[in-house]
């Protein structure tokens, strides 16, 4: 019998490269505001914006295994809380992005506590009503404008060019962390607690996990980030009114791009973002034959790669930019010389040799 020793591989050279390559693009869309046009910078800080909903909502339902359609209670709590805490308090309307993210996370705690009692099916319609009740509450209070909705004046009032950048820059801060908190949570114990309780929420429970407690804390990480990235959509728009910051819409258009793109990857919230935009900047003359087409696209994709496009592209090519798995390398210590092997180990903690 021979020893062998083990070490625990988490990236490739290849995924280094490709980090490598994500950092240059980082930082080159950092300079967009210096020389693209205003209409390229507004239609990247909407892109920016679904980027991060859509990390959001995939670590909420792709990982956790919480599919929520009420989410957009969120987005509109982060744009009134913009709203206040500029116009009414006086803040600087860039200051008030993360204050708006920490306000729907506050308010996350006891909308939790009352739709983690319901599952599945319910679970989704339960955050649905959810969002329509804050919807109704800032309808029908005359301080925070009624049905017409506020606008953000502080945010207008600053030059158009200080607010382009500014928000801009905001809108890349907030879907560059959302990903980097998916990608950190993941890599963590907590991101095996949750492929776990997606999977088998009993079973878990009965090994350990603690499973309310693990739903919450991701529950209201992912309510911080649609607040935040909600805040930012508004201090772009500055026009909030309650129907459309608390629009299915968000939520419904945020799902396509998650399950075009690959549900539970880090990945396929990014392809499915662009190809979102993509259909957006070249269907949308089309009226609601887009709608459709959308739809139709949504459809063929579940039923022809499960997985999405990442999905596809993974299983195909073997291609991981973001490794948030384990591996074991095994290599020779003592004996005849042998070829070493690796033996890549899931979220959920089995094992596969190659």
């Amino acid at each position: 019998m021979t020893d062998r020793a083990f070490t625990v591989v988490r990236t490739s050279g290849r995924q280094r490269i490709a980090l490598g390559v994500l950092i240059a693009i980082v930082a080159v869309g950092a300079s967009v505001p210096l020389w693209a046009s205003t209409r390229t910078a507004r239609t990247l800080i909407s892109f920016l914006t679904l980027l991060a909903f859509a990390e959001m909502w995939n670590l909420l339902g792709g990982y956790a295994g919480m599919v929520s359609v009420g989410q957009q209670a969120y987005i509109g709590i982060g744009a009134y809380s913009l709203w206040f805490f500029s116009d009414k308090m006086g803040l600087q309307p860039f200051l008030g992005v993360p204050i708006a993210g920490v306000v729907a996370a506050l308010i996350a705690v006891p909308t939790a506590v009352l739709v983690f009692r319901l599952r599945g099916g319910y679970f989704a319609i339960g955050t649905w009503v959810v969002a329509e009740t804050y919807r109704l509450i800032l309808a029908n209070n005359t301080q925070a404008g009624g049905g017409t909705g506020v606008t953000v004046t502080s945010a207008g009032e600053m030059g158009q060019t200080m607010r382009l950048y500014g928000t801009y820059w905001m809108a890349l801060v907030v879907a560059v962390g959302s990903i980097l908190i998916v990608y950190f949570l993941l890599r963590s114990r907590t991101g095996l607690a949750l492929t776990s309780i997606r999977d088998n929420e009993v079973a878990s429970q009965s090994l350990g996990v603690r499973v309310w407690r693990t739903k919450l804390w991701v529950y209201v990480l992912s309510a911080l980030g649609f607040g935040a990235a909600g805040a930012v959509a508004y201090l772009n728009l500055l026009r909030i009114q309650p129907d459309a910051a608390f629009s299915i819409n968000w939520t419904a258009y945020t799902i396509f791009i998650v399950v075009i793109g690959g549900v539970g990857s880090i990945e396929g919230p990014i392809i499915g973002t662009v190809v979102y935009f993509a259909l957006q900047e070249t269907l949308a003359k089309y009226g609601t034959w887009y709608l459709i087409l959308l739809g139709a696209i949504a459809i063929a994709i579940t039923v022809w790669s499960p997985g999405g496009i990442w999905g596809f592209v993974q299983r195909h090519w073997n291609v991981q930019l973001f490794p948030v798995h384990r591996g074991l390398r095994l290599a020779e210590a003592v004996g005849p010389p042998e070829d070493s092997a690796v033996c890549a180990v899931d979220e959920s903690g089995s094992g596969e040799g190659t």
